[in-house]
């Protein structure tokens, strides 16, 4: 099983935004020199907490910063720019990175995102559906260029336009062959989406804030989408992502990754709470599909989708997940605010060096690192 890290990130609102983006680089440099496998990163462009507003710029900031780590967004939103710009920019990344990228897509979720860029009425999920086509179609295809899918709003030609003895009117493939891996976040119980995951290769990540009893349909539907494309599915492919803190003892992991009111998963959880509270998906955080909204509580979501305490009640949290999931590829750590630098980083640490090596001793396989 596999080491990731995720960051949305979520900071308060008001601290200093220069602060908090050299603290988000220094957690993933920190989690390469861990030996973390990845470190996926979100973007929106307009929420004050959830504050990097490009994740592939963001990320590629880190390229000369890191040694091994794969380098992903999560997500880059293909609602929010047309699919020739994601492509050839993607594409770059590839060959700067040498390979270190990975391509995380979504539609956009976040509301005023879609209305500031004038998308609020559109169905993003079809926007999503048609971009992804074309960005593959550009990977595949050689100039000259005229991708008209039935159905689609995206038309890219190059034609008029084309001087290919001098380079003009060619796309850029990226560095892996035939593309990077595609990884699509997965938040909604029994998702049909990872249904098409399975079909096209793309692969699952798990959120966070949804309870780990539901985790097992994304893979049921995600082997589904496989059956369906004639393909075997690869347990390896499929990434959980949990909100973790470990600490040297238990009274500091409780305080500091729960009780504390500076506490940041206790701040972190707010937060999701109420933007999904706010945007009606409640649901993610419901044991079944009846339950009664007032019963998502603050305490409630802490309660089912957070994993804390000393080293070995860690392990012991997870393993007890993983009975009730089956098997996956990748645990990813979900990053938050650095509150205390010091326990943040001493986590990360405790969760690379002693949990991970006891959970794969315990289910019989070797830790995986980037290199690998």
């Amino acid at each position: 099983m596999r080491l990731g890290y995720f960051t949305m990130p979520v900071h308060p609102k008001g601290r200093d935004w220069s602060q908090t983006l050299r603290e988000d680089r220094e957690a993933i440099i920190f989690a390469d020199r861990l030996g973390f496998y990845d470190a996926f990163v979100g973007e929106h462009l307009t929420d004050a907490c959830e504050n990097i507003t490009n994740s592939m710029m963001f990320q590629a900031t880190l390229i000369n910063d890191t040694r091994t780590i794969k380098l992903a967004t999560g997500t880059t939103n293909l609602s929010h720019m047309h699919p020739v710009l994601v492509a050839v920019q993607a594409a770059m990344f590839d060959h700067l990175a040498q390979g270190r990228f990975i391509l995380g897509i979504s539609a956009g979720a976040l509301t005023s995102d879609a209305e500031a860029i004038g998308l609020l009425d559109e169905d993003r999920n079809k926007i999503f559906a048609e971009a992804i086509d074309v960005i593959l179609a550009i990977w595949e295809r050689d100039p000259p260029y005229d991708i008209d899918f039935s159905d689609n709003r995206f038309k890219v030609g190059i034609n008029r336009a084309t001087a290919l003895h001098l380079g003009v009117g060619v796309m850029a493939k990226p560095f892996q062959k035939p593309r990077p891996e595609i990884v699509g976040t997965v938040v909604a119980p029994f998702s049909p989406g990872v249904v098409h995951m399975g079909r096209r290769d793309f692969h699952p990540l798990s959120a966070n804030f949804l309870l780990a009893k539901h985790l097992k349909s994304h893979w049921a539907n995600y082997c589904k989408g496989k059956a369906e494309a004639g393909a075997q599915p690869n347990v390896a492919d499929w990434r959980v992502a949990r909100a973790i803190f470990v600490a040297d003892d238990d009274k500091t992991a409780l305080r500091y990754g729960r009780d504390d009111s500076n506490s940041p998963y206790r701040f972190y959880y707010e937060q999701i709470r109420a933007k999904m509270k706010r945007g009606n998906r409640l649901y993610v955080f419901k044991s079944h599909k009846e339950q009664p909204d007032e019963e998502m509580t603050h305490d409630w979501v802490m309660d089912h989708c957070l994993i804390q305490g000393g080293v070995s009640s860690v392990v012991d949290q997870i393993l007890a997940m993983r009975e009730e999931t089956g098997d996956f590829g990748e645990l990813v750590y979900a990053g938050m605010d650095w509150v205390d630098p010091a326990l943040a980083k001493r986590s990360m640490q405790l969760m690379a060096e002693e949990v991970m090596p006891r959970v794969n001793a315990a289910i019989g396989k070797p830790l995986r690192s980037a290199a690998e």
